[in-house]
This record gives C-alpha cells, structure tokens and sequence, in this order.
C-alpha cells in the first residue's frame, strides 16, 4: 500500500474518483465495487487509489468531525480534493435548494475552510476544485465572480471547471487562471456546439486537474443524476485519455484524475483501467467484479 502511494507522488499523478459513496439507486457501487456487507467504504477505497473528491462539500460544508474521521481512515499519503460548496459556484442551485439567497459572506467562507482544516493539517488536502455550470458563460460579472472565487482560496491550490466555449474561445481566460496559479481542469464529456475546447492551455506548474465524466449523450440532458454517468470507456479510449494525462502531467508538480462516470461502479473500474494504462502499480487484489448488463 505504501509504496503505491509512495510511487504515484514520484510520478506525480494521482487517480480516482470523484465521490467513493453511492450507496442507494440504480447506480449503486454495492455489489459492483464494495463487497456485501461494506462498513469502512472509504478505507476499503484507499486500498486500491491514491486520492479520492469530495462532492459533499458541494452541497454543503463538509463538517470537520467528518473531515477528521477520513484523515484517519485513509493511510498516509492518501490525498482528499474538495469540490467548492455550490453557494460559491451555482446560486441559482443553491437558492432553489435551501429557498435563501445566495448571498456570500466571510462567514460562508470561514464555514467551508473550517470543514476541510482538518484535512489540511493532516497534509491529506490536494487542491480545491471549483466547477462552474455549462450556462456560466464569459460575460463581465462571470469574469468578477471567477476572480473572487480566485482570490479567496487562493492560499490553497485550486482548479477551475468552467465548461462554456466562451472561455476557452478567450485568451484572457488562460491568463487569468495563471496569474493565480489556478489549473484549469481538462475535461471529458459529450461534445455539444457550446462546450469547452478538448485541449486547454496549463495554466499551472504545481496542478494539472483531469475529470472525465463519460460520453453518454444520449442521456446527458434527460437522464437523472445516475444514468447521465451510464458510460464506460473502452481500452482504446483509456489509451487516449491517458496520452492527454501524460502529457499534461509532464509540466505539473502533481495531476489529479477523476472518474465521473459512476453508474454501477464504472469509475474505480476506469480508474483502475487508467493506472493500468499509465504503468502504476495498482495494489490489492484484482478487482473483481460482475459482469457489466
């Protein structure tokens, strides 16, 4: 176990998944990831990746309590990302979900850091992430929202998932990101007329930032929160992403790869698919899991 995590640092790039618990639905991991009868999911995760992002932490402040228990759970050069709390990144989303405004004070910024200290003093803090929706377009008040955003976290590395064609169409946006040291996050999902260019500029040298969502497009606008993920990349397409993460990763102090796709544990498949492809050592037993339907 050790010397995996030991070798992934050497090698700078770290791979996971973006969440490790889906316990309920059609897209549950029981049975497919977890074995029946799972307590410790997230130290049976740790066995097998490097890292793991938190999505919690996007619909609420993670609470420290929690954030203390994983540093425990997870063995020493395991390492958390922490997506943005959605008050900061998607207001309209907040606001329909809690019925308040989305208004940003000191005090929501105090309340998300104070949840993932623990994590940082524990050195097992990675990167925050900071996704912005597909309708976040390249306007002026996006420009001032994405630059505070930048400015109150930018004691911590971060990335930026911004998804409209109008930012990377924009050279500012690639300088930006780079007078804070910000990563922009290389994304992989369905193409559509306004989506972000396939290849993004390093904005970073400490941070190279992946998530590969899946391309399931027949279902992206009208499936729900599980069968949008419903898409498993082939062989050929894992060789393809990891000659992106390689590149990338050659001019990054450290790369993060994240699976989306989570239906039925597609992701930790994926991912182990991936650190096969990119000659890491992949520790424990083979995974074994049923057959895909």
């Amino acid at each position: 176990m050790d010397n995996h995590h030991e070798n992934s640092e050497k090698q700078r790039i770290l791979v996971g998944t973006s969440g490790w618990s889906y316990p309920r639905g059609e897209g549950t991991w029981n049975g497919y990831f977890y074995p029946p009868g799972t307590k410790n999911e997230l130290g049976y995760f740790s066995q097998f990746f490097s890292c793991v992002e938190i999505n919690s932490s996007f619909y609420s402040p993670v609470n420290p309590a929690w954030a203390a228990a994983w540093a425990r759970k997870t063995p020493e050069g395991f390492v958390f990302t922490a997506k943005l709390w959605q008050k900061f990144t998607h207001p309209k989303m907040f606001e329909t979900a809690t019925g308040e405004a989305a208004a940003i004070s000191r005090d929501d910024v105090d309340l998300f850091l104070k949840g993932i200290e623990p994590l940082a003093e524990a050195g097992k803090l990675g990167a925050i992430l900071a996704q912005f929706p597909p309708s976040f377009e390249n306007t002026g008040d996006s420009r001032q929202t994405l630059e505070a955003v930048l400015k109150t976290f930018g004691d911590f590395p971060i990335a930026v998932e911004l998804r409209h064609r109008s930012w990377s169409d924009d050279p500012a946006t690639a300088e930006l990101l780079s007078a804070y040291g910000a990563a922009w996050v290389q994304i992989d999902e369905p193409r559509f007329s306004f989506s972000i260019a396939q290849e993004l500029p390093a904005t970073s040298k400490r941070l190279a930032y992946f998530r590969f969502h899946g391309r399931n497009a027949a279902d992206w606008w009208t499936g729900n929160n599980e069968t949008r993920y419903r898409y498993f990349y082939s062989p050929q397409e894992i060789e393809e992403l990891a000659s992106r993460v390689k590149t990338s990763a050659a001019a990054a102090e450290q790369t993060f790869v994240f699976f989306n796709n989570h239906w039925k544990a597609y992701a930790p498949r994926n991912a182990g698919d991936l650190i096969k492809a990119l000659q890491m050592p992949l520790p424990g037993s083979p995974f074994l899991f049923p057959s895909e339907d």
